[in-house]
């Protein structure tokens, strides 16, 4: 990936934790955004120390986490029909970025043998009480041991994508099939609310990506991109969050007039504020 141009395509900041600002620089052939400076292994946790990194949680303090939590529910249902339309026989699942396990949780009681993984010491332990079973690292796992591989919003956090995507091409069996969910910087919802939108969530967002950018480092390992599908709920949920981040507080009417319209525009252009990819291991 070449970044050494320096090209800045926007600049923003960490709206949620540190307050610090950052750049994202274009790789303009792959349509890949990266984080610049990108924390060092040992101070990224620090920024995810914040009662708010909801995906590490299972809050129902406001109003918001309460809308976050059902709508979670209903998608979770959403994932693992997706992921059952591909493999109806069932198998073995292994999702990296488990968080608190709810979706291992439904996987599991509609028949998949399921393995997480997830850095998060707090949100893992969560998980291990609802009966989730976890892996260490990837590197302890043998290769082509996983029917599917999920990893829902995880990809942008990974430091080097492209060692991620080499083990997921070795941990996947032949045939199998890898779910990647990840925000899409070039949905209206990111255009509109520019250095606000909460989607880049800088700098635990360590990249941002876009159709092209998916398609083609997948295929430097020969994994076949067959189905992109949009999350039409994220528009809304991030809409909300940008606006907290520019106006200061949670316009409810306005993130949802800003979600509808980027869903609506979203069906013509295919550009949703965020996309689950499908990729088959060939």
């Amino acid at each position: 990936m070449n970044f050494s141009n320096q090209s800045v395509f926007i600049q923003v900041k960490d709206h949620s934790v540190s307050k610090e600002n950052f750049e994202l620089l274009i790789d303009e052939n792959l349509q890949l955004l990266k984080t610049h400076p990108q924390p060092s292994p040992d101070a990224l946790p620090g920024y995810y120390e914040s009662d708010d990194y909801i995906s590490h949680t299972d809050g129902k303090r406001s109003l918001f986490e309460k809308i976050y939590q059902s709508v979670k529910t209903y998608s979770l249902q959403k994932k693992v029909s997706l992921i059952t339309s591909f493999h109806p026989e069932k198998g073995s699942l292994l999702d990296i970025g488990a968080g608190t396990g709810d979706f291992l949780t439904v996987a599991k009681a509609k028949g998949w043998q399921t393995t997480g993984l997830e850095p998060s010491e707090k949100a893992k332990n969560m998980a291990i009480s609802k009966g989730v079973s976890f892996k260490n690292d990837l590197k302890s796992i043998e290769n082509q041991s996983f029917d599917v591989i999920t990893m829902w919003h995880v990809l942008e956090h990974v430091p080097d994508i492209e060692e991620q995507i080499k083990e997921l091409k070795r941990l996947v069996k032949p045939n199998g099939t890898i779910f990647i969910a990840v925000p899409n910087f070039k949905s209206f919802d990111a255009k509109y609310y520019g250095p606000f939108w909460a989607a880049y969530d800088v700098p635990r967002h360590l990249w941002h990506f876009s159709k092209i950018s998916i398609e083609k480092l997948f295929a430097k390992e020969n994994m076949k991109l067959i189905k992109i599908l949009p999350m039409v709920f994220d528009s809304f949920y991030v809409s909300l969050l940008s606006e907290k981040y520019k106006n200061g507080k949670m316009n409810f009417f306005k993130a949802f007039w800003i979600g509808f319209r980027s869903n609506s525009k979203a069906k013509k252009t295919l550009e949703f504020s965020s996309h689950i990819y499908v990729l088959k291991n060939t």
